[in-house]
């Protein structure tokens, strides 16, 4: 199975964000959207970085007091830049094993240089407990049926 099965259920729609857009904006639309990242794209489509909560967290720990001032300050200098990112044709295995060891929880997913999709460890992990419940189901029916 690919990402391309994931991406077949669950859409191509994907919030993105510009690298100049302020801070504040930024974690507004996070919270509206109730998604915990969101990928920055240049004017091209391309994937320039992606902005997670992980992000705001270090942000807000590296200068204590002076929180309230980084507000106006633009996604592009605090994003995580040049992301890993995932194909379609790739495998929800491999994924799910980057994932896991990158300690990463959103992997944005490319096609000729530009954003198709985003995926999630929730993402993969609900498709791969389908998967096994949908093989348990049928190795119960042929062993009834036999």
């Amino acid at each position: 199975m690919t990402i391309a099965a994931i991406l077949a259920q669950k859409g191509t729609d994907v919030v993105s964000i510009p690298t100049d857009l302020p801070l504040s904006q930024a974690i507004a639309m996070l919270a509206r959207h109730r998604i915990g990242a969101v990928p920055v794209v240049g004017d091209d489509g391309s994937v320039r970085g992606i902005f997670s909560e992980r992000d705001m967290i270090r942000l807000l720990a590296e200068t204590g007091d002076e929180a309230s001032a980084l507000l106006s300050t633009p996604v592009g200098s605090v994003m995580t830049a040049e992301p890993l990112t995932a194909a379609r044709d790739d495998s929800i295995l491999a994924a799910l094993s980057l994932m896991t060891h990158r300690r990463i929880r959103h992997l944005p997913v490319v096609e000729h240089g530009r954003l198709v999709g985003i995926v999630s460890i929730g993402d993969l992990v609900k498709h791969r407990i389908d998967r096994i419940e949908a093989d348990a189901a049928a190795m119960r029916d042929y062993i009834q049926q036999a």
